[in-house]
């Protein structure tokens, strides 16, 4: 066991075996201070309370993470409670001593020119448990080869962030018991995007929630805890929360929609529009009707009817686009084509470069780096880069599912038909109503049009390009209420609230999504 001891204006720390007792503790704290055996040694809290044999190991106990001020007699008068407050607010040069005792690097004061600005309880309580953190990781096996991984790269990779959670975990049951409470695991959490800034989540309202959330008592640290307790008595479950319904299930008001069409007027438009042949006119009608539409896919009871209502979805290219824009307006409805390329694609293939080399994986990488330009059976280098994504954001295994593997995922988000097959004959096969990209061509890279398959209709796409279909795809969960299909969840909200930023505080991502999340934006 370690503790923090403090003698004058030098700060240390202790090693101790199991089963320690007091006179072993003051020995070891005069042989680490380099005091005569025969100094008296007085030993104060952090309140400048006076600590007594009898009390000794009741305090360490039940507060493993004190620092101890021990004084000898000549001293013991002069120590005050206001030089122990300086302290514990400041980095003095005796915690710099004692980071190098760890093998810390110290690059500079405890408190950043952000931090200077915060309320001091708010720094105290974020430095603490950034300390605390850093000791845990400083005393556990595989601890310094975290710390020198994020030094390095600033960053974790996935294999380093489980062994950070296993090390963290494995401290808190030592620390606090089998059953750590609520508020241990939030300062360790809060440790964690301290320590590491760039694994803090920007899109959740505290930054880590992906490792432990108090609400849902979820997270990388609550999952790692449950395994380790699960051959024990399980907890009694929190009444879950109805939560607001977000991404593509959520009634939304929107604010740029043209003047629409009510009663007698909405349904002559509508007739009008199934014999109509002026495209101009398709739009504009489609426009004016669109508040009906909304009304129709959020009718429980008439949501399948809507490509029966306005089958021009069918044959005009472009109206799924429309109702995207005028549900989320232009600036939403553009960024997933204006960041790809430069803020996203590289990233990801990047980020893909440290999985698992899989045949697949391997073969996509190569594809999403144009490296495999001959290869008829490779996507091109914008679809394998999306299916890259799916990698890193794998199907997770639910209640009610079997988990399967993103290579058995990727027909649910997109499916290569040759030209010269037919295509009555794929839809008649195909089971559920989530939507998908139906590619016909002749080779994999060479593709001449795309389709979005909706409960077997099919909704020919307006752009010409792999990217712009996925565009579409994702758009028309949202423009017909459809859910994410469950296999693709995690690659959805992550486009969601990462590129399209719809909803993006307020809807709840898998900790996998913050961490991936929070890599690309820090």
């Amino acid at each position: 066991m370690l503790l923090k001891v403090k003698y004058q204006s030098s700060k240390k720390y202790i090693r101790l075996q199991p089963g320690f007792t007091y006179l072993e503790f003051i020995s070891e704290v005069k042989n680490k201070f380099g005091l005569p055996d025969v100094t008296e040694l007085h030993i104060f809290d952090e309140t400048d309370t006076a600590v007594e044999e009898d009390i000794f190991l009741e305090l360490i106990e039940a507060n493993p993470d004190i620092c101890l001020t021990v004084c000898d007699s000549a001293a013991g008068d002069a120590h005050s409670t206001s030089s122990s407050l300086t302290d514990t607010m400041s980095l003095s040069s005796s915690d710099s001593d004692l980071h190098r005792d760890l093998g810390i690097p110290v690059t500079g004061s405890r408190l950043s020119t952000g931090a200077k600005n915060k309320p001091t309880t708010e720094v105290s309580e974020s430095e603490a448990a950034k300390e605390m953190v850093e000791n845990a990781l400083c005393i556990k096996p595989g601890g310094e080869d975290v710390l020198e991984e994020y030094k390095s790269e600033k960053s974790l990779q996935h294999r380093t962030r489980r062994q950070l959670v296993n090390i963290l975990a494995s401290h808190m049951t030592e620390m606090h018991g089998r059953i750590p409470s609520r508020k241990q695991k939030e300062k360790y959490a809060l440790g964690i995007i301290t320590l590491f800034p760039s694994l803090k989540d920007p899109f959740s309202p505290k930054g880590y929630e992906h490792f432990y959330d108090g609400e849902k008592g979820t997270g990388y640290l609550a999952w790692r805890l449950k395994t380790m307790s699960r051959s024990r008595d399980r907890r009694p479950e929190k009444v879950a929360t109805s939560p607001q319904a977000q991404g593509p299930n959520r009634r939304r008001s929107t604010v740029t929609v043209p003047q629409q069409l009510d009663g007698d007027a909405c349904r002559e438009a509508v007739s009008f529009l199934l014999h109509c042949n002026d495209e101009t006119v398709i739009f504009e009608k489609m426009k004016m009707t669109f508040q009906h539409r909304q009304n129709l896919v959020h009718d429980p009871q008439r949501t399948t009817d809507v490509l029966k209502t306005f089958p021009r979805f069918l044959d005009i290219k472009g109206l799924l686009n429309q109702d995207f824009q005028l549900l989320f307006g232009a600036e939403t409805a553009s960024k997933l084509l204006e960041k790809w390329e430069i803020a996203f694609k590289p990233k990801i293939i990047d980020e893909a470069r440290h999985l698992t080399r899989s045949a697949e994986v391997h073969q996509l990488l190569k594809a999403a780096e144009k490296l495999a330009t001959n290869d008829e059976t490779n996507w091109d280098s914008d679809m394998a880069s999306l299916l890259l994504l799916l990698h890193l954001l794998p199907p997770t295994a639910g209640r009610k599912r079997t988990k399967i593997s993103p290579c058995d995922a990727v027909d649910k988000m997109v499916h290569f038909h040759k030209s010269n097959c037919s295509i009555d004959e794929h839809l008649r096969k195909r089971e559920g109503k989530q939507p998908y990209i139906l590619a016909v061509g002749r080779t994999q890279n060479n593709i001449h049009q795309f389709y979005i398959v909706v409960d077997k209709h099919l909704i020919p796409c307006q752009a010409t390009s792999s990217l712009g279909a996925f565009d579409e795809l994702f758009k028309s969960h949202y423009v017909f209420n459809l859910s994410y299909d469950e296999s693709l969840v995690q690659l959805y909200t992550f486009v969601q609230t990462a590129i399209y930023s719809i909803d993006a505080t307020t809807t709840s991502g898998s900790p996998r999504v913050c961490e991936l999340r929070a890599k690309f934006f820090n």
